[in-house]
């Protein structure tokens, strides 16, 4: 599948937005992502349209109510582990889709037209982040469950699986990242996950997906973690964290090397940051990201042909006119990159 797709500095998306209207959201995308569109995620267009809600609908257990998701394991959950295990042995992934009632962001988006389109752009969310998240009816994370945790990675990775045949629909080459926020806490008390243990669950999660598929981490973290998962693309957030990937220059060589694609979040989401910035400024601050992996012996060229575009986390908290800002400026500093390296 990678060699079928250039990045080439093209603008990415990510999940969220603020907007309520699905065709407005989708009508946004399309304008300013061309060439990589994907689905938007409304979380304030419902509370089943939060990232870990929007995924939970079929897992053993669940309980939705308003404001709050949890798994009741006062009740007898061995039916419906079975169920799951079933599916996910024989790959059946029709029971795990979403309609609009859970994703009216992504019914309104297959409406379009994606014929001129690179590729298009899906995401679930990560199973530590979606494990620690949800908790028990003892509010208890259910990740600290064992049989629990392997449950939610082969929930999430029959969730990814459905929805890149969905994607499919519209156009042959897809990519779908895992949305993993609690990455940026791996290593402290508050996320008892081994390097082991988060790995093989974000690989199982992964393993569902057959076109590009990549791990999204809008904080600091292990990137040697990261980078040693089965992930085809690394989404970061370039404009607060750009020196902490530096960090780790081998990984990132050995990632390029084998074809993995680095999306740089260079535009910020936080509001008084992003009225001071313009695309020519940005240029220059991801510019100077890329180079502190140069120095340490990456090659330009290399980074400018596996990169990727894109805010630095999804914009779902943002006011609707900070967020069409931070989408624009994402458009301007493709454009400008491109241009500056002759790469359009």
């Amino acid at each position: 599948m990678r060699q079928h797709f250039k990045p080439e500095l093209v603008a990415m998306n990510m999940g969220s937005l603020p907007h309520t209207d699905p065709k407005e959201a989708c009508d946004l995308i399309r304008r300013h992502f061309p060439e990589l569109p994907g689905w938007p995620q409304l979380p304030k267009r419902s509370y089943l349209e939060n990232m870990y809600t929007q995924f939970s609908e079929g897992f053993p257990g669940i309980v939705v109510e308003e404001n709050r998701v949890y798994v009741d394991r006062s009740r007898d959950l061995s039916q419906d582990l079975e169920s799951l295990y079933q599916a996910y042995l024989e790959s059946d992934v029709d029971a795990y889709g979403f309609g609009p009632t859970f994703a009216a962001g992504l019914v309104e988006w297959a409406k379009g037209e994606f014929n001129s389109c690179k590729a298009v752009k899906g995401q679930v969310t990560g199973p530590i982040s979606w494990g620690l998240t949800v908790l028990d009816h003892e509010r208890r994370p259910i990740l600290y469950d064992e049989v629990l945790a392997d449950a939610v990675a082969k929930h999430l990775r029959l969730k990814a699986a459905w929805q890149e045949r969905e994607l499919r629909r519209s156009h042959p080459t897809t990519i779908v990242l895992l949305d993993e926020p609690y990455m940026a806490s791996f290593g402290s008390p508050y996320v008892a996950v081994t390097r082991e243990q988060a790995i093989a669950l974000i690989d199982e999660v992964l393993g569902g997906i057959e076109g590009l598929k990549g791990i999204h981490c809008c904080g600091n973290t292990d990137w040697s973690l990261i980078l040693s998962t089965s992930a085809d693309v690394l989404s970061f957030d370039t404009y607060d964290y750009a020196e902490s990937l530096s960090l780790y220059p081998a990984e990132v060589e050995r990632f390029l090397r084998r074809g993995g694609i680095i999306a740089w979040g260079i535009v910020p989401r936080e509001t008084r940051s992003l009225e001071q910035e313009t695309a020519a400024n940005l240029v220059e601050r991801l510019c100077q990201a890329m180079h502190l992996l140069v120095k340490k012996g990456i090659c330009f060229d290399d980074l400018l042909a596996a990169s990727l575009v894109s805010p630095s986390c999804g914009l779902g908290t943002m006011t609707v006119e900070d967020a069409e800002r931070a989408l624009a400026l994402t458009t301007g500093v493709s454009r400008e990159m491109r241009k500056r390296y002759l790469l359009s």
